[in-house]
């Protein structure tokens, strides 16, 4: 545990539910972890008991990517922890593949309702279709026009044109909206949707006053800084001033909000969490405006700045468009300034 962490509170210690079962945090909340095949290697999926139209059951929170062995645990689940109920509701938070996956497979199966933003419905829908941000020629391009020059792996990522599709190979035809404010009545409690930005397009946190309870999905983890990237389908996009006004959207709820993150373990401390978020990418920030100030960067020259351990292609384009996003944000505040050089590459110096 870093020192950081030792700042939180980690009410289940570092017990953890066992593959294909689940585990009660809160009355009527229960905690999924299953596998994921990234150095990231987990996701954490919800099931909270639900009656909808006076039948009894459960909504699912997040799906997992789609995979054999996601399904196998999925299988398990079904066999074992839903007490002969059915999944009435899936919610998905966002359109990452580890969060909506598997959403078509259980909507399908269950005959159950998709629950998303309008705008990551649509996000999704149009990734599974293409490659949009995530692979292919136009985020190597996007990619080498912010300075990333080795061959090998421009070649890569200009290969991976069914990266998003092979995780998502589809995506429900219908959905019903989440909005910022809206309530979602689960299980008879009210869970207030919370709007989140730089992450994801429109990612949508829950929280329950009732239980003190916050799912928050990618939007706020206890160990890691989300990813906050510029894509090539937005490419002068500003997502880390966007991240940053949405996590304090999570300040007014009370300190002792039991935090239920898509990564890592539940805690307590949001109060402090946010904080620590801000002082992490204030002091990303400070770096990168002094490599600037020695001399014009690119995205690819502030990666060893903001990245001191050795990146795997999947983590070099994920550390690209955060370097990016970092420039961007200094650059629309007006303290750096951008020149696009004879080379073709984006570099940026104080204004």
């Amino acid at each position: 545990m870093n020192a950081l962490e030792m700042e939180l509170d980690y009410p289940f210690g570092d017990v953890l539910p066992a593959q294909g079962e689940t585990m009660e945090v809160a009355p009527g909340v229960r905690w999924i972890r299953m596998a994921l095949p990234f150095a990231l290697d987990h996701i954490n999926l919800w099931l909270l008991r639900d009656e909808i139209d006076g039948r009894q059951g459960w909504t699912v929170v997040d799906c997992c990517i789609s995979r054999d062995e996601s399904k196998a645990q999925w299988e398990q689940v079904f066999a074992t922890q839903l007490q002969g109920l059915p999944i009435l509701r899936v919610i998905v938070t966002h359109m990452h593949p580890d969060h909506i996956g598997l959403a078509y497979w259980l909507c399908e199966r269950w005959n159950a309702p998709l629950w998303i933003s309008a705008t990551d419905f649509n996000a999704a829908r149009m990734a599974s279709q293409s490659t949009t941000g995530f692979g292919g020629p136009a985020s190597a391009d996007f990619f080498a026009s912010h300075g990333l020059a080795d061959p090998e792996a421009l070649e890569k990522v200009r290969a991976r044109t069914n990266y998003y599709p092979g995780m998502v190979p589809a995506v429900p035809r219908q959905f019903r909206r989440m909005m910022d404010g809206d309530t979602v009545r689960i299980g008879g409690r009210g869970w207030r949707c919370i709007s989140g930005y730089g992450h994801a397009p429109e990612h949508i946190a829950l929280y329950c006053d009732d239980l003190r309870v916050l799912i928050s999905g990618d939007m706020m983890l206890p160990r890691i800084s989300t990813n906050v990237s510029v894509y090539d389908v937005e490419p002068e996009s500003d997502p880390l001033k966007a991240f940053l006004e949405s996590i304090d959207k999570f300040a007014p709820l009370p300190q002792d909000t039991l935090t239920l993150p898509s990564h890592g373990k539940p805690f307590r401390g949001l109060h402090t969490r946010i904080r620590q978020l801000h002082d992490h990418h204030r002091d990303r920030l400070a770096e990168v405006m002094q490599a600037c100030a020695v001399a014009p960067q690119s995205g690819a020259d502030i990666l060893p700045v903001m990245f001191r351990r050795k990146l795997d292609l999947h983590q070099t384009t994920f550390a690209m468009g955060e370097a990016v996003a970092h420039l961007h944000l200094l650059w629309f505040a007006g303290k750096l300034a951008r020149r696009l050089d004879a080379d073709g590459v984006y570099r940026f110096a104080p204004a």
